[in-house]
């Protein structure tokens, strides 16, 4: 087959667990689209909810379908609007209709619920709703999205959603996708938020806060920042180059695969910034006014098409994420003006040399699935990568990549398939030792 010519996308195991969280997730079912109505009341950090989960079956009868939830107060539990057997214990929501669902079968889940929303504790700190000092925040990588709503918690499970947050009016909610409706009523403002693009339930959010409006671009793609109103000064120059990244971007990787996109600054200090589908949220440590985070707004745009759109099928192939906007980080720093892509690439490989040779990019394990090295080597598979296929054949992988797989999951193997495609030498040894293999490669090969 030419380089220039497409196949029909992968497919990815689906109906697998993912082994790195292998009780999160119900590989038997998939959820189609998820309608959240919240009330939130800040102050005494208390989540009332009603989630309506429109399913579909496997190829198998089920007599139990299983979610994802926190230690939340049930109040009401219908499958097909019918009552249904249910046990909530150990982070396991385990519903028992009537009769088992028939395979192939489309069905719903209502869940009402209630309580103070905590996050979820792991080996990265917390994950999920997070309470802050004036209002909340969730970042949910990789297992925080039952600590707010009900779920099919795996990233192969993508679904379109419908949330609507009712909050204090003094504050402002923001969520994924486009704004429907705002509504005032009795001092307290329901907002409706639709994301109709499948989206994997860890990217799903909630912003809740006192923010200021600022839009960025216009257009095809709106851009908002949501920010406090200390802090819009300094963010009207942090991402004042964010349009030329998405431009550069939509020419590199192909068109923005989302109706808008838009960056929350929290009033309190984050450690990362951390991506949602079509959202990305900053801390104010991430604004000083004259651009010092700037690879990292980048870094999380870029993660709307590497991560968003096109996502892991699960958690072992993270480097498809993280390694491919690193690169982007360095394509933007060499098309504004700033070190070449080559250059990052040095100085990453120079400090990796210096570092444990002991991790495997395409199966880190869980324990490492977030390490820096992580990181840095994916954004060295990048560059070697484009050394190996030359600048034309280089970027339309990356095109093609972005385009063939829109809005579906991806393995390792789907990658390097696509790669050898757009190569007229083998590239086995080269991703052998890149992503197989723990000792780091040379740099030019």
């Amino acid at each position: 087959m030419s380089p220039k010519q497409s196949s029909p996308a992968p497919r990815s195991p689906q109906l697998l667990a993912d082994p790195y969280f292998p009780n999160h997730g119900d590989a038997r079912f998939h959820v189609h689209r998820y309608e959240l109505a919240l009330d939130y009341r800040p102050a005494p950090n208390r989540l009332t909810g009603s989630a309506r989960l429109t399913c579909l079956n496997g190829a198998a009868p089920l007599a139990e379908a299983v979610l994802d939830f926190a230690d939340f107060r049930i109040t009401k539990i219908l499958v097909d609007g019918r009552a249904a057997r249910w046990t909530h214990r150990a982070g396991k929501l385990r519903l028992r209709p009537g009769r088992p669902l028939a395979a192939g079968a489309a069905f719903t889940i209502e869940v009402g619920y209630g309580g103070n929303p905590r996050p979820v504790r792991s080996e990265w700190g917390t994950l999920g709703w997070e309470e802050l000092e004036d209002g909340s925040l969730v970042a949910s990588q990789p297992i925080g999205a039952p600590s707010w709503y009900p779920c099919n918690d795996r990233p192969a499970d993508k679904a379109a959603y419908q949330v609507s947050v009712t909050a204090p009016s003094p504050y402002t909610v923001v969520a994924n996708g486009r704004l429907l409706t705002r509504t005032v009523r009795a001092g307290a403002t329901t907002w409706v938020y639709e994301q109709p693009a499948p989206t994997p339930s860890y990217l799903a959010t909630v912003q809740v806060g006192h923010y200021q409006q600022l839009l960025l671009a216009a257009g095809a793609v709106p851009q908002t920042v949501y920010a406090p109103a200390r802090l819009t000064s300094a963010c009207v120059t942090d991402f004042a180059r964010q349009p030329r990244m998405m431009e550069l971007f939509t020419e590199l990787f192909g068109p923005y695969p989302f109706g808008e996109y838009a960056v929350v600054v929290t009033d309190e200090e984050l450690d990362v910034p951390v991506e949602a589908q079509g959202l990305s949220t900053f801390g104010a440590n991430h604004v000083d006014g004259h651009r010092g985070s700037e690879r990292l707004v980048a870094h999380e745009l870029a993660h709307q098409w590497f991560g968003n759109s096109v996502t892991v099928a699960d958690w072992r192939h993270i480097w498809l994420n993280e390694g491919f906007a690193k690169y982007a980080e360095w394509l933007w720093s060499e098309r504004s003006g700033g070190r070449s892509a080559a250059q990052h690439a040095a100085h990453a490989h120079a400090g990796l040399s210096a570092l444990p040779q002991d991790l495997v990019l395409a199966n880190p394990g869980r324990s490492l699935m977030f390490d820096d090295r992580l990181y840095q080597r994916g954004g060295l598979v990048m560059h070697a990568l484009r050394g190996v296929l030359g600048d034309p054949s280089f970027f339309a992988l990356l095109r093609e990549w972005a385009t063939l797989h829109r809005h579906g999951t991806v393995t390792t193997a789907d990658f390097t398939t696509l790669a050898q495609r757009h190569s007229s030498h083998p590239l086995h040894t080269f991703f052998t030792a890149w992503l197989y293999a723990t000792a780091l490669p040379p740099l030019g090969g």
